[in-house]
C-alpha cells in the first residue's frame, strides 16, 4: 500500500511533542510490514542547519490570486522512509517550528494553509500517487479539503485519515487574514463568523477520522468531549475509530535506560529500589524505602490536571509521602508548587525545569506516577512508568483509560490507580488508597509493579490497526 504521511513534525527532524514521536514511529513500523510510506513535512531552519539537502526535483509554483508560491521540495532517507520538506523560507526558515518561543506566529494560518496544499503538491512532483493520504491536526486538516476538490484528478483514488493528537487545538483564524485561501469561496461559505476553524474542515472533508485511542475516539463523540465540535463529530460518528499509539521501548526500558545509576528488570527487581535512592538524594530528601514517592513529570498546562491537585496537594502531604513534581509552563501553577515546596522542604519538591536525565530518573525511582488529566488523548508517561514499575495514578479519560486498570476493578491484573470524578476530592481519595494499599500491603504492592512491567504497547500493534483501517478505507 502506497502511504503519503504528512505532518507538521518529526521525531529526530524537528519536535515540539508526542506527534513527532508519532509521526517517526509508525510509518517506520508501516515501512516493516512492506508499506510503501513517504513523509512530508516543512523544511523548518533546524532541519535545513542539520542537513544540507538538495532540490529532489524542479521546484514547483502554487498560485492564489495570481501570486505564486514557488517551493523546494528537498528529500532526506529517515531510515529507509522518504521525507520530503517543503522548502518555502519566507515561512519556515524560523527559530521555531510554531512560536518564537514566547508567541504564536501571527501567520501559522496562512504557513499551513499553504502547507496542507503544497503537501499534495509533492506527491504530484515526486510522482507518488497514494492509495492513503493520512494527515495529523489541525496543521495539516486542509489537506483533505484540497485532495477532495483537486481538479487534476491525481488523487481522485485517493482515500484520506485525519489522525486527532488532541483535539483541543483547532486553528482558529479569521479568513480574511488568510491569503492563500482567498479563492477558495466553499471554504468561505463554511466560516464560523468571519473565523476558520481547520480542524472542523478536516472533519468534514476526511474519509475516516482517527482519535490516538479508543476511549479518545469515543469522548470525541460526546459533548463534553468533543472540544465544541460535538455535531461535527456526532454527524460523522460511523466514520470515527481511535488507534491506541505505541511506545518506543528503545528509549524507555529500565533493562538497557542508560540514565538508570542501575537497571533492572521485573525479575531483577533490586534495581529499583537503587533508582529510588539516588532520586530521594538527588533531591536532598530523606534516603528511606519506607517512604512512597509519587513523581510527576509534565506541561505545567490545565490538561494535565493542575486544576484538581493544587487544592489538595496541602491535605497529600499531611501523609508520609514525598513528592516531586518536574516541569515548565503556567507561572499560575509554578508559584503554588513552589510555595508549597518551600513549606515542606523535606517531603515536596518543585523542579522548574526540564531535563531527560531527570525525567527517566522520576520514572524508574517514583513508586507512583501521578497524571490526574482533565483529557488526555492517549498519553504516554503513563506507558513509560507500567515500564519502569511505577504504578500510575491516573483520572479515567483518553489513552489513560485505556492503559491503566485499577486495584479495585481487577485486583488480579491491576496496573495502576484509577478516578473517574472531575474534581479535587476524588483524586486525593485515589491518592489516599494507592498510598495505604503501599504501606499495608508492601508484597502485593511489589506483585503489582512487577506485573505492571509486563504491561506493552506496541507500534508494531498499532501499525497493524492502521493497516486495518487503511485496507477498510481503500474497500
Amino acid at each position: 500500500m502506497k502511504i503519503l504521511f504528512v505532518v507538521s513534525e518529526v521525531e529526530d527532524l524537528a519536535k515540539t511533542g508526542g506527534l513527532a514521536d508519532v509521526a517517526k514511529a509508525l510509518p517506520l513500523a508501516l515501512k516493516a510490514m512492506g508499506h510503501d510510506v513517504r513523509i512530508v513535512k516543512p523544511y523548518y531552519k533546524s532541519v535545513a542547519e542539520q542537513y544540507q539537502l538538495q532540490d529532489a526535483c524542479p521546484r514547483q509554483t502554487l498560485y492564489a490570486f495570481d501570486r505564486p508560491y514557488e517551493f523546494g521540495i528537498k528529500e532526506l532517507d529517515f531510515q529507509g522512509v522518504p521525507v520530503y520538506c517543503v522548502d518555502y523560507p519566507e515561512y519556515f526558515h524560523r527559530q521555531g517550528l510554531y512560536s518564537d518561543g514566547y508567541h504564536a506566529y501571527s501567520d501559522n494560518a496562512e504557513r499551513f494553509a499553504f502547507f496542507a496544499s503544497a503537501a499534495l503538491q509533492v506527491g504530484k512532483a515526486m510522482h507518488f500517487q497514494p492509495d492513503i493520504i493520512h494527515c495529523n491536526d489541525w496543521h495539516t486538516a486542509l489537506t483533505p479539503y484540497f485532495a477532495r476538490t483537486d481538479s487534476s484528478g491525481f488523487y481522485a483514488n485517493s482515500r484520506v485519515l485525519l489522525t486527532i493528537h488532541n483535539g483541543a487545538y483547532q486553528g482558529t483564524h479569521r479568513f480574511e487574514d488568510i491569503p492563500y485561501l482567498l479563492p477558495h469561496q466553499e471554504l468561505r461559505r463554511q466560516l464560523d463568523g468571519d473565523a476558520l476553524n481547520f480542524l472542523r474542515i478536516g472533519i468534514r472533508y476526511a474519509h475516516k477520522i482517527n482519535a490516538v485511542s479508543p476511549n479518545y475516539g469515543q469522548e470525541l463523540l460526546t459533548p463534553l468531549g468533543s472540544h465544541n465540535l460535538y455535531d461535527e463529530f456526532h454527524r460523522r460518528r460511523h466514520d470515527v475509530s481511535g488507534i491506541l499509539n505505541g511506545c518506543d521501548y528503545t528509549q524507555w526500558d529500565p533493562h538497557t535506560d542508560k540514565y538508570l545509576p542501575q537497571n533492572y528488570t521485573a525479575e531483577e527487581f533490586e534495581g529499583k529500589q537503587v533508582c529510588k535512592a539516588a532520586l530521594q538524594k538527588e533531591f536532598n530528601l530523606q534516603t528511606t524505602a519506607d517512604i512512597p514517592i509519587v513523581g510527576m513529570v509534565c506541561r505545567l498546562t490545565e490538561q494535565k490536571g493542575f486544576g484538581y491537585l493544587l487544592p489538595i496537594i496541602g491535605h497529600l502531604l499531611e501523609h508520609n509521602v514525598q513528592l516531586i513534581i518536574i516541569g515548565t509552563g503556567d507561572p499560575s501553577v509554578s508559584d503554588v508548587l513552589e510555595s508549597h515546596a518551600k513549606q515542606h522542604p523535606e517531603k515536596c519538591v518543585f523542579r522548574n525545569d526540564f531535563s531527560v536525565r531527570l525525567a527517566h530518573l522520576v520514572e524508574a525511582g517514583s513508586d507512583f506516577f501521578l497524571m490526574p488529566s482533565l483529557f488526555e488523548p492517549c498519553g504516554l508517561n503513563q506507558m513509560y512508568s507500567l515500564a519502569y514499575g511505577t504504578l500510575p495514578i491516573v483520572r479515567a479519560v483518553g489513552g489513560l483509560k485505556d492503559t491503566v486498570a485499577d486495584l479495585h476493578d481487577d485486583p488480579e491484573q491491576a496496573t495502576g490507580f484509577v478516578f473517574e470524578r472531575p474534581d479535587a476530592s476524588a483524586l486525593l481519595n485515589c491518592l489516599r488508597r494507592a498510598l495505604l494499599f503501599y504501606h499495608e500491603y508492601p508484597q502485593r504492592f511489589e506483585r503489582m509493579q512487577r506485573h505492571a512491567m509486563s504491561s506493552r504497547f506496541t507500534w508494531q500493534d498499532a501499525a497493524l490497526n492502521y493497516e486495518n483501517l487503511y485496507n477498510q478505507m481503500s474497500a
